[in-house]
C-alpha cells in the first residue's frame, strides 16, 4: 500500500499537545481534520515524535497509507489548500512518498531539540522562550551541557509513569550558544528522548548556572538515576522540536 511522509512544523501554544485525544485540541486533531475535509475521506496518522502541550516544532512528521497512490506532482498544491483550511498556527512544509516500510518513528535516526531562554524582558519572545530574569554563570552552564554527554542512562530525566522499556539514550549533541540579543539556546540531539527529557535537563542545568548546586552535585543528581532530584520546572514554550534525521 503506498506510504506518504507529511512534513510541518507548528506554534504549540493553543495546543493539548501532538497526538490526537478526545476533547482537546491537537495538532493530529487539526491535520487529520484538514485532510478530511480536502480529500474527503478519512485518514490514519502516524506521528514521529509526540510533542508535549505547549511546546512548538520546527521540523515534525506524520505518516499514512492510502489504497492508491497519489499524483505526485500535484502533491504540493495539496499541501498549498490544506494550508489554507489547517489553522494560522500549524503549516504543512511537504507531503512526499516514502518506502512502505519507512516509518516516520520508528525510521528516525535522531532528534534534535532547542531550548530557548532570555533574560532582558522581550513581549515578542513570552510565548516562545523561558523568561529567567536571574544571574546565570554561562561558563557552568556550558559545562553542565558537557558533562551530560558522558552518560546514557537518563531515568532522572523521565517523568513518571513513562511506559518505556530502557531509559537509555545516546546523546550526540549537548551545548549551549548565546546570541548577541542576549537570548541562550540549549542544543540537544538523540537517538532519543525520554518523557519531559529536554525541560527536566534544562530545568538542572540552570540549577549549576545559578549556583544552587555544584557541577559534581549535578553529576550525582544523573546517576542517582531519581526523578525526584530533577527539575522539570522549565516551561513548554521555550521547547522546539528542531530536526527529525531519518
Amino acid at each position: 500500500m503506498p506510504r506518504y511522509f507529511i512534513e510541518l512544523s507548528y506554534k504549540g501554544t493553543n495546543y493539548a499537545g501532538f497526538q490526537v485525544q478526545d476533547n482537546a485540541s491537537t495538532i493530529q486533531g487539526e491535520v487529520e481534520k484538514a485532510l478530511h475535509i480536502y480529500y474527503k475521506t478519512t485518514f490514519q496518522l502516524t506521528g514521529s515524535s509526540r510533542t508535549d502541550a505547549g511546546v512548538h516544532a520546527l521540523q515534525n512528521f506524520f505518516h499514512f497509507d492510502v489504497p492508491q497512490s497519489f499524483n505526485n506532482q500535484a502533491l504540493q498544491k495539496d499541501a498549498y489548500h490544506l494550508n489554507a483550511i489547517l489553522p494560522a498556527d500549524i503549516a504543512i512544509q511537504s507531503i512526499y512518498p516514502v518506502a512502505a516500510d519507512h516509518h516516520c518513528r520508528f525510521s528516525a535516526t535522531s532528534r534534535s531539540y532547542q531550548y530557548y531562554i532570555y533574560q532582558q524582558k522581550d513581549p515578542f519572545l513570552q510565548d516562545k522562550a523561558f523568561y529567567c530574569p536571574y544571574p546565570i554563570d554561562h561558563a557552568l552552564l556550558q559545562q553542565a551541557a558537557a558533562e551530560i554527554m558522558s552518560h546514557q542512562n537518563f531515568t532522572t530525566f523521565s517523568k513518571k509513569n513513562t511506559q518505556v522499556k530502557t531509559f537509555l539514550c545516546n546523546i550526540m549533541e549537548s551545548k549551549w550558544e548565546q546570541l548577541p540579543n542576549g537570548t541562550s539556546i540549549y542544543h540537544v540531539t538523540a537517538n532519543r528522548f525520554l518523557r519531559g527529557m529536554v525541560k527536566g535537563l534544562v530545568g538542572t542545568m540552570l540549577l549549576v548556572a545559578k549556583k544552587k548546586i555544584t557541577l559534581d552535585q549535578f553529576k550525582i543528581v544523573i546517576q542517582s538515576h531519581d526523578n525526584t532530584r530533577a527539575d522539570f520546572s522549565a516551561p513548554s514554550h521555550g521547547l522546539f522540536l528542531a530536526k527529525v534525521q531519518f
